[in-house]
């Protein structure tokens, strides 16, 4: 899927990234940041883990995750800011090209977290 070319914008500028998950325990919710977010060329979205470990249970129980990302740097539809709704499947990768590119420009991370988006709405 082609990543729009506002969310590319947004991706950055300074913004928090929030990432849903549903486990056996129910929802759950990870922030990350606007400028950790890297696109492969197919269209995926990678962002370093460091901890995540809730995150990646319950990922492994059911793989489809919801993602916001935004700006208020960016217009939008009705005006200043502008935001999006990425629904799609997830993965840990702890190794390949995919981890490599995450593990080198943050060294901290343990793993890369890869979605895969289904759909993507501006909501702003």
């Amino acid at each position: 899927m082609n990543i729009p070319p506002v969310m590319m914008e947004v991706l950055q500028k300074d913004g928090v990234v929030a990432i849903a998950t549903l486990g056996p325990e129910g929802p759950h919710m990870v922030n990350s940041w606007n400028s950790y977010v890297r696109v492969t060329q197919d269209g995926r979205l990678l962002i370093p883990a460091g901890y995540m470990e809730h995150t990646e249970a319950n990922i492994a129980f059911n793989d489809q995750v919801l993602l916001t990302v935004g700006s208020s740097k960016v217009p939008g539809q009705h005006g200043p800011g502008t935001g999006f709704l990425v629904k799609g499947k997830a993965g840990f990768l702890f190794s390949g090209p995919d981890y490599d590119l995450i593990k080198g420009t943050f060294v901290w991370a343990r793993a890369a977290l890869a979605i895969t988006p289904e759909s993507i709405t501006q909501t702003l």
